[in-house]
């Protein structure tokens, strides 16, 4: 599903040059449930947009399902994040003045699909995250942990073949975030693969494959114990 070979990445901040990533190796099987850990500047997000088509690397090679991700247009790029991966972030990132069935129904809008095939479809899939009965509600109305649920059901309604998820824990409690990851869990037991960068170890032990960078390498790259219970 996904490839990455010696993969670099340097920001220029003045006369000064910051490699990022320092030249990253990396398969993610598909329908993988994998995890990246690593301190602060040591390129998870840095990485996360590589992966997820929002930055372009310096040297190497990016493959995603089977397909080389490099040098595209904004366009092309916007056709690939489409087709093949949904978002999931720390801050939920909802249009406040939009209901629940509204912002996940957003990316279809931009698909231009027909309106009340979106309504439809973002009722369903707020039905498949618990969340059938709070469509009408608009961000301020729901918990934490239902924003991340609406933003879960909104990165599942284009049906990609991953999913990236930025610290999507980051901002719930212990109880919340599990329920949050029974439901990655769920999603990935349908077929998606599912990338989630975290800074907790107990969120990181719930996924099969935990990646550890270091200053811009992969520091290590093994199975949990997670692994041999499923």
């Amino acid at each position: 599903m996904i490839q990455l070979t010696g993969i670099r990445k340097a920001y220029q901040t003045g006369f000064n040059r910051l490699e990022v990533l320092k030249g990253i190796d990396l398969t993610i099987e598909e329908g993988a449930f994998a995890s990246i850990m690593g301190s602060s500047g040591s390129g998870k997000s840095t990485l996360l947009n590589i992966l997820g088509i929002l930055d372009a690397y310096d040297e190497g090679e990016y493959y995603l399902d089977g397909t080389l991700i490099k040098n595209l247009s904004e366009t092309d790029a916007a056709r690939y994040r489409n087709r093949f991966i949904g978002f999931v972030f720390q801050s939920f990132n909802l249009l406040p003045f939009k209901t629940a069935a509204e912002n996940v129904a957003l990316p279809l809008y931009y698909q231009k699909t027909d309106r009340d095939k979106r309504h439809s479809l973002a009722l369903e899939y707020l039905d498949m995250v618990g969340l059938a009965d709070w469509a009408d509600h608009l961000p301020t109305q729901l918990s934490g942990g239902q924003q991340q649920r609406v933003a879960i059901a909104r990165a599942l309604i284009t049906q990609p073949k991953v999913i990236l998820a930025d610290e999507p824990t980051g901002a719930l409690d212990s109880k919340t975030s599990y329920e949050v990851m029974d439901l990655f869990k769920k999603v990935n037991r349908e077929g998606i693969t599912v990338l989630i960068v975290t800074h907790e170890n107990d969120i990181a032990a719930m996924t099969r494959q935990v990646i550890r960078l270091r200053d811009g390498m992969i520091a290590s790259n093994g199975r949990t114990v997670a692994a041999s219970n499923n």
